[in-house]
């Protein structure tokens, strides 16, 4: 696979100049009010998944306009007391899957939330999590639905439900409201690092190979969806760009990340065609809080596979039994991927 991006050496000098709507912080507190003040109470339902050392829980959130968004919840079967928590947002196109699929976090000890993503995901028309809005006009795919506007714009949903279902895990008995870290690939890692510049006092945020970062960037040099949903519907609607670019820089990650201030691990493939690495770098270099980050110079969206898992156990271990004077104190460091 070539190199289709910057070198590593440029993205480390770049810092793009992204456009920042004047009422960003407006939007996303009117927009996160709102849904707070819906109600509602999370519900969790114990299910059998036949593993015997880890208990599950199918979860229902109240989300973006009080709508009830899927999840799962795993916990150690013999643990006891609180636990640090990792909150897990899904890749495109994915659901939430099946109870038993997804249990590394629980395994390595800690509770783990995976959040359905609405509208995406196979188990049923829609998902699990049906997104509700009737919104046509779009090309196929999820980036520019309800592109015209702000309000509108489908991740503003999918940022709220994910805000909405981090306050639901810090709130669970089983959950240390303060060892609460975030973490995804891809569209996950997007909505984390949304997430991480929406709600304070976060333990940790892990994006991995993110999307969502520089939008205008990714559809401008992007080889593979879905940052190509944006060039298709401006090659449809060429009077639209001003308007488009405008929506989208409210959801745009790289925006949001520069508000966020918990410890970060990011990771970075420098042959992805998909979240090319310049994108990335640009979350990366605004990201507000202290960062390290782990590039993997030969890989494409794969990122760095079960080497980045372990790289992220290992980065989970250390913050959540380091105090926090210290966990603060470190300053960024890049890190190419170690030896196995």
């Amino acid at each position: 696979m070539p190199l289709t991006d910057l070198t590593l050496a440029q993205c480390l000098a770049l810092r793009p100049d992204l456009h920042e709507p004047a009422d960003l912080d407006a939007f996303w507190d009117r927009t996160l009010h709102e849904a707070r003040e819906r109600g509602g109470t999370p519900g969790f339902t114990r299910v059998d998944t036949g593993l015997t050392e880890v208990t599950t829980y199918d979860v229902a959130v109240p989300g973006f306009a009080g709508e009830p968004v899927r999840g799962w919840l795993h916990l150690p079967a013999r643990a006891h007391g609180p636990l640090g928590c990792v909150v897990e947002f899904l890749g495109y196109g994915r659901g939430r899957g099946l109870a038993h699929e997804q249990v590394l976090w629980a395994n390595a000890g800690h509770a783990h939330f995976v959040m359905d993503t609405r509208g995406q995901g196979w188990s049923t028309a829609g998902g699990d999590t049906p997104d509700t809005a009737a919104l046509n006009g779009t090309v196929p795919g999820f980036l520019t639905r309800g592109v015209e506007h702000p309000d509108d714009h489908y991740y503003r949903r999918v940022f709220t439900d994910a805000v909405r279902f981090v306050e639901a895990a810090r709130a669970h008995p089983a959950v240390d409201a303060d060892q609460v870290v975030v973490t995804g690939v891809s569209q996950g890692g997007g909505i984390a690092l949304a997430v991480a510049g929406l709600v304070p006092g976060l333990a940790g945020v892990m994006p991995d190979v993110p999307f969502l970062c520089d939008i205008r960037r990714g559809a401008t040099i992007a080889a593979r969806p879905p940052y190509t949903e944006v060039a298709e519907y401006l090659r449809l609607h060429r009077d639209r760009a001003g308007t488009v670019f405008t929506t989208l820089s409210y959801v745009d990650a790289a925006l949001l990340a520069a508000r966020a201030t918990a410890p970060a691990l990011f990771s970075i493939a420098m042959m992805d065609d998909i979240c090319p690495p310049s994108t990335v770098f640009a979350a990366y270099h605004r990201y507000g809080g202290r960062k390290d980050l782990r590039v993997y110079e030969f890989n494409g969206h794969e990122g760095g596979g079960g080497h980045h898992r372990r790289e992220q156990l290992a980065w989970v271990r250390e913050l959540f039994t380091t105090p926090d004077s210290e966990t603060r104190t470190a300053e960024p460091a890049l890190h190419a991927p170690r030896p196995v």
